[in-house]
């Protein structure tokens, strides 16, 4: 893959279609250093995922049959809004561990919503099933090409926003996200994978030397529960930081965001700021850091009936 030249097309093509999602340097969250945070959950549909669905969609030829998702919850929502952007048909598959507000936004954009029992796996499964079956056109979550390369967009946009940071930290479900920024910066930033203790393919996937399975639960696992980490992750992955934070920190991070700054995010938008605050990630004296916050489909909704 020719990263770079993708990732500049993709910010091409989906110019127009999402957000350019503003930056601030703050103080506070009880650390002594500034951190430098990119506020992608005020993304089109509450997270990142909308610039890879654009990217996919843009970039191929949609069947008749439309296209179909399977999801935790945010990518379901991107993939719905950009289908219909578009014009096309979607088929969207969640678990129910996906939540009532992800699934109610889901459903308020539009698209053919069916609620799977169980985990994010078993949504993707009766998606794969509905691709054979009818033809649609499947976008995946995370383990694509032109998926990866819409996310890089993120990493592109925030350079020339004027990045100044060292490191970067960003949450990892499925690894669409932090491929995007490996294919995007190349090593000329320290980029630093965190994820829940309970979800964690990615550092199992480091540790084991390969891709392997692993079970899913906690606070953050409707957006960061995939089982297995994507084999294009893993390949820009080797020797790449990874730690591991609590449902606690997380937490803590969340009501952080909001008691400081206000910024209302849910448990996975919170992760890699959980690194930091709990010393999970302690970064050398001089070394200037940055956080990606990645979501904002906080459940239940603050607002639901207002």
């Amino acid at each position: 893959m020719q990263w770079k030249s993708d990732i500049r097309a993709a910010a091409e093509r989906i110019a127009g279609h999402v957000q350019k999602t503003p930056v601030m340097t703050v103080n506070g969250f009880g650390l002594d250093f500034p951190v430098e945070l990119k506020l992608e959950h005020t993304q089109h549909t509450g997270s990142f995922k909308a610039r890879g669905a654009f990217n996919t969609l843009l970039s191929s030829d949609v069947p008749d049959a439309g296209v179909v998702a399977a999801s935790g919850g945010n990518h379901g929502a991107a993939a719905a809004y950009a289908a219909r952007a578009l014009g096309y048909p979607a088929k969207i598959f969640v678990p129910e561990m996906a939540g009532p507000s992800k699934i109610a936004l889901i459903e308020g954009i539009g698209a053919d919503l069916t609620v799977v029992p169980g985990e994010y796996a078993n949504a993707l499964a009766l998606a794969q099933a509905h691709e054979t079956d009818t033809g649609a056109m499947q976008i995946h979550a995370y383990d694509a090409p032109a998926t990866v390369a819409g996310q890089g967009t993120c990493f592109a946009e925030w350079d020339a926003q004027g990045l100044e940071a060292d490191t970067v930290l960003i949450a990892v479900g499925g690894g669409g996200l932090i491929a995007g920024a490996l294919a995007w910066f190349q090593g000329a930033r320290k980029v630093v994978a965190v994820e829940p203790e309970t979800s964690c393919a990615l550092n199992a996937a480091l540790n084991a030397g390969e891709p392997v399975d692993v079970s899913v639960s906690g606070v953050a696992a409707n957006a960061l529960g995939a089982r297995r980490i994507g084999d294009i992750c893993f390949g820009l992955a080797p020797g790449m930081p990874s730690v591991l934070v609590s449902d606690e920190a997380i937490t803590q991070a969340q009501q952080a965001l909001w008691r400081e700054h206000r910024q209302l995010v849910e448990p996975a938008g919170a992760t890699a700021l959980a690194a930091l605050m709990s010393g999970a990630y302690d970064p050398e004296p001089d070394e200037r850091v940055a956080v990606l916050v990645c979501g904002g489909n906080i459940a239940p909704d603050p607002l639901a009936g207002a």
